[in-house]
């Protein structure tokens, strides 16, 4: 063979070789970005600004972070989680009819050893020192979360999007959480109700009657999200699109984005939460043999909240004070909203409304 053969089957050589590797990159990328098969580096090659909008928390609170997701994980790293400031956990305040109601509930009273309250404040972080075992402190910069926060106001804007901000550190962090507001009451295990093969299930003020139904109403009070690429992706888009809707809190830009294509080009599978079971003053859950959560959601102000709350508990325990025959019966309802009036906080398309 001469030279000159040899070189030229050398040069083609290579520049098949090249070839081949282009057109593997180029289906590899294409293919990484098919529902259900996403990753965090195909997401940053389609909106790589969504991943700059915040840094990292310091390392020693990253670390304080994950052995307390560590102590307080299920075996298959679910954690339950709650935030907490200071005009929610003073004593007789919501957080200790929260608690009860894990106490109180049917089955529910184990979960509290997967529960993380993250405190917004010092004085919540003291509090709930005293009142549980796993707590966070979650210091923002800058801003006292301690005061109760009016709805839609500026500093109530700030909480909620630091405490979405957050949510997506513990899925990064590798751990599975079901989010839950403080004044929603425990009444049995959520956990059997769930869809195994959702990815972010999401509770409703007004359920239509179909899981899959993205016209239902979300309510960012409670939540059930899994660990993985499309979730940490889709807390990102989340956080993100606060400024895109800068008077929005998060509950109403979920309603905007929900049916954003970014969604579906994730492979982000997302169920809605039937009221029946996980039910609030919005749209009660009729029914206690089979309620596991009733939130005092369509309610302002703590105090109408605290009183709410209290009755709930009530009649939750005359519930489960009736012998089996009587509660098959489903004598019992509840005999709330008593001081929440929903007829100035039904849902309407704006920022304005209180649904919390």
């Amino acid at each position: 063979m001469s030279p000159e053969t040899s070189m030229h089957i050398r040069r083609g050589a290579l520049i098949f070789t090249a070839v081949t590797l282009c057109a593997f990159l180029v289906y590899t990328a294409t293919d990484s970005i098919r529902p259900g098969s996403f990753s965090s580096s195909s997401f940053a090659s389609i909106l790589p600004s969504y991943l700059n909008y915040s840094s990292p928390p310091p390392p020693e609170s990253t670390l304080e972070l994950e052995e307390i997701l560590k102590n307080a994980s299920t075996v298959n790293k679910t954690v339950i989680v709650t935030t907490l400031n200071d005009a929610w956990a003073s004593p007789g305040s919501i957080v200790d009819l929260f608690l009860k109601s894990f106490k109180l509930g049917d089955g529910t009273h184990k979960l509290l050893d997967h529960l993380v309250i993250v405190a917004m404040d010092q004085r919540a972080y003291n509090r709930c020192r005293i009142v549980h075992k796993h707590c966070y402190a979650l210091v923002t910069k800058g801003v006292d979360f301690h005061q109760e926060a009016d709805f839609m106001n500026p500093h109530y804007l700030k909480m909620m999007w630091r405490r979405i901000d957050f949510l997506r550190t513990v899925l990064e962090l590798g751990y599975s959480f079901v989010f839950t507001d403080a004044d929603i009451m425990w009444f049995r295990d959520p956990f059997p109700r769930f869809f195994p093969d959702a990815d972010f299930q999401i509770a409703c003020d007004n359920f239509l009657g179909r899981s899959d139904d993205m016209n239902n109403s979300p309510n960012g009070g409670f939540n059930y999200v899994k660990s993985n690429d499309r979730t940490i992706a889709f807390y990102k888009f989340w956080y993100s699109s606060r400024e895109a809707y800068p008077k929005f809190h998060d509950q109403d830009v979920l309603n905007k984005i929900k049916f954003d294509p970014i969604i579906s080009n994730i492979g982000l599978k997302i169920r809605f939460l039937d009221t029946a079971y996980f039910g609030g003053l919005c749209e009660p859950s009729r029914d206690l043999n089979v309620v596991c959560t009733m939130h005092v959601n369509c309610c302002i102000g703590m105090d109408r909240k605290l009183i709410d709350l209290g009755i709930m508990l009530q009649d939750w325990r005359a519930f489960v004070s009736l012998p089996s025959d009587l509660k098959n019966q489903s004598i019992i309802s509840w005999r709330v909203p008593r001081n929440c009036s929903l007829d100035s906080v039904r849902h309407v398309d704006t920022p304005e409304t209180e649904n919390d």
